[in-house]
């Protein structure tokens, strides 16, 4: 894989002539719009196919996959203009493989809320050994709230992704509730009750595993947390399954606050199979503009949680989105927006922006200006961010990565994935 940058005067004509690949290819990895606009600062992938086939007539995809000795799910993940469908047509070209294939392998975890669009789901499940519905939480009398998550499974086991039951002390009203895990976490009645409702729904609904996010705890619960972490992992492993525990991003054992103190990284690691750092949203929408994930702080957390927790448990948090900020920042008053990656080069194309690397951060930005007059900047990821915060995989030697989330289209991230790693598979 090669990353190019984009430079003024530059077109996918002449960056595709460049690099000896077609504009198709160029624009079906990179997200391209129709018009083919760029702008300048923008990265576009570099992937030159090794093998490829043109479809004839009376082929099928499954076929074309039987002759090269290759899976459904890879030549879905090496052809994203598929969207993990089996559909094709003669005259079609469809890459094989890559030159720039890899030898290495990482488990993947993606996360996506019940409204999902069918389509973008199907493009990126390929791409994943996981997918976790989220959520499943916790009503006021301390039993499961319900999740619409029927499309997710249906889509999941159609395309080779195992599904992870997700469960977190979220409300009604989409905020995680301190006292709901207090309520479970200090009433035996309470969780033995609990525990049975999670492990009907995994029976009946067919997950393979659990993942679990309670968040703001107070931290005299950590010992009480781990507990129960234990406690699930003890019913689940018998039957396989693993337990995840989701984590706040820490950077020493005693850090100060409600995000941090029950999240006790010895303890957690120990009680459950696997952990999710949530390595992101230092950049958030309350706070200052800034990366969501700069690399150093990134680096701060592993170097901490990798003396406490095992390497081979540790899913490493990719953030798949981007912020777009008003400044001047005033605490309290002003609230960025969430926007996908390829939403902000559409902006910077837009507003004719030219994008920056921040060097330190080790992420893209820009500035614009709207055209009510009011000034923006915009942290996101882009090629390099994510080829740099799914190299630490391989360098910390983690277990994989998990994206939150996957409600944002974003060609380009899967193709630095598929460059970077091959996508392992989950439980069959």
């Amino acid at each position: 894989m090669e990353i190019h940058v984009v430079q003024a005067g530059e077109t996918l004509y002449s960056i595709a002539g460049r690099y000896g690949i077609g504009i198709p290819l160029l624009e079906e990895l990179n997200g391209v719009s129709g018009d083919g606009a760029l702008a300048v600062g923008q990265t576009l992938v570099i992937r030159r196919p090794a093998t490829f086939h043109i479809v004839q007539p009376g082929q099928t995809l499954t076929g074309i996959a039987g002759q090269y000795g290759v899976t459904l799910r890879q030549l879905y993940r090496r052809n994203f203009g598929l969207g993990g469908n089996p559909a094709i047509q003669p005259g079609q070209t469809l890459v094989i493989a890559y030159q720039d294939q890899p030898a290495a392998a990482t488990h993947t975890n993606g996360y996506a809320y019940p409204f999902i669009s069918r389509e973008l789901l199907s493009a990126q499940l390929p791409y994943m050994s996981f997918l976790t519905p989220f959520t499943y939480g916790i009503d006021a009398s301390g039993g499961l709230l319900p999740l619409a998550d029927e499309m997710l499974l249906s889509e999941a086991r159609r395309l080779g992704t195992s599904p992870l039951m997700h469960l977190s002390t979220l409300t009604e009203t989409d905020n995680f509730s301190s006292e709901r895990a207090v309520q479970i976490l200090t009433d035996p009645a309470a969780q033995d009750a609990l525990i049975e409702q999670i492990i009907a729904v995994i029976a009946a609904k067919g997950y393979q595993g659990l993942d679990v996010d309670f968040e703001y705890i107070p931290g005299a619960q950590r010992e009480a947390y781990a507990a129960f972490i234990r406690r699930l992992r003890a019913r689940l492993s018998p039957m396989g399954l693993p337990v995840i525990v989701a984590l706040a991003p820490k950077t020493y054992a005693e850090q100060p606050g409600l995000l941090y103190e029950a999240h006790d990284y010895a303890l957690l690691g120990a009680a459950a199979d696997f952990v999710l750092l949530m390595t992101y949203e230092w950049g958030y929408t309350a706070g200052p503009p800034m990366a969501v994930a700069p690399l150093p702080n990134v680096r701060q957390v592993l170097d901490y949680a990798v003396t406490e927790i095992p390497r081979k448990k540790i899913y490493l948090g990719i953030p798949n989105y981007g912020y777009d900020w008003p400044p001047p920042f005033v605490p309290g008053q002003t609230r960025a927006r969430s926007i996908s990656n390829q939403e902000a080069v559409a902006l910077a194309v837009r507003y004719r922006a030219e994008i920056q690397f921040d060097q330190q951060a080790q992420a893209p930005w820009f500035d614009y200006t709207a055209p009510d007059g009011a000034p923006h900047v915009v942290w996101f990821e882009d090629a390099r961010s994510m080829s740099a915060k799914l190299g630490l995989i391989g360098e910390y030697g983690l277990y994989g990565a998990g994206y939150w989330n996957l409600m944002r289209p974003y060609p380009q991230g899967w193709a630095v994935l598929d460059a970077l790693y091959e996508t392992a598979e989950g439980r069959p």
